[in-house]
């Protein structure tokens, strides 16, 4: 979960400047990087478009990505959902990135209904006690509801974009919190949304009468659980929820635990950014996609 237990994670990592070069490498250098140059960093293949997207509780301020051809040559939708520091260069990268692999993206400010994005500085981080007063309020603030209402204004918005395929079916992806919200998304939309992928998601299945993983039943779609290994030694039981879940729906699910990550692991922005291993998670996502939005 992105929570406290977050926090306790990266001081058991090691918290200064110094051993994060050495344990992430990758990721501490981008974290470095101007906003500007992270998001150039991308592709300069594609598009991006600051986009305002109207729904039924306001308007969503959001980025639309898209390869350079395709106002001729439509692509795949695809809506990204952030992780709980919501949407900033970083995910822009992210974004762009995806684009180049031949998708249109729909990149989210899950908090659009309080605030408009980035919510966090240059520099700042999750670790910071400042940031977390600011940002869960903001988490706290979201409903099952308000994701499916927000999934069907986002398709709306996707399928009425020239640059979109509307023959092929969406796709969505989720970090962190966003991993619960792409299962309530397929919920949802389930004649729309063909592939959904979890990376790093907290509270996916939970005790709770509407924990994400009981909508299932409505979704058709083919699944990716990239799992943080420290999530999985906290929950371990999570993973055969999953897997029951998905298979009395008769749903293809890819469940892994990624070893040697933590929570967070795959942003390019993040303390714990595990560059092999968001790699390899990035190659499994690009054969979700291809194999499930044709």
């Amino acid at each position: 979960m992105c929570d406290e237990s977050m926090v306790e994670a990266f001081d058991e990592f090691g918290a200064d400047r110094r051993k994060l070069v050495k344990m992430v490498g990758v990721g501490t250098a981008i974290m470095a990087l101007p906003a500007a140059q992270l998001v150039m960093a991308a592709n300069n293949d594609v598009m991006t478009q600051k986009v305002n997207v109207s729904t039924s509780d306001g308007v969503m301020d959001g980025h639309w990505v898209y390869p350079h051809g395709a106002d001729t040559q439509p692509v795949p939708g695809v809506i990204m959902w952030t992780d709980i520091m919501s949407s900033r260069p970083a995910f822009v990268a992210m974004a762009q990135r995806l684009a180049g692999s031949g998708y249109a993206v729909l990149l989210v400010n899950p908090y659009y209904r309080q605030t408009t994005a980035p919510i966090v500085s240059e520099g700042e981080t999750f670790r910071d006690p400042a940031v977390r007063e600011r940002v869960f309020p903001f988490a706290r603030a979201l409903t099952a509801e308000g994701h499916a209402r927000d999934t069907k204004a986002f398709i709306d918005f996707i399928d009425a974009q020239k640059q979109t395929d509307t023959s092929k079916g969406i796709g969505v992806l989720g970090y962190c919190m966003g991993g619960p919200i792409v299962f309530r998304a397929a919920a949802a939309a389930p004649d729309r949304i063909n592939a959904v992928a979890s990376f790093h998601g907290g509270g996916l299945a939970t005790d709770a009468p509407d924990s994400p993983h009981l909508g299932l039943s409505q979704a058709k779609a083919n699944f990716l659980i990239a799992v943080a290994e420290n999530d999985h030694e906290q929950a371990p039981q999570v993973n055969d929820i999953l897997r029951e879940t998905f298979a009395s729906n008769d749903l293809q699910a890819e469940i892994e635990v990624y070893a040697g990550t933590m929570h967070g692991w795959c942003p390019l922005d993040s303390a714990v950014y595990n560059h092999d291993q968001a790699e390899r998670a990035w190659d499994r996502l690009l054969h979700l996609f291809a194999t499930s939005l044709a």
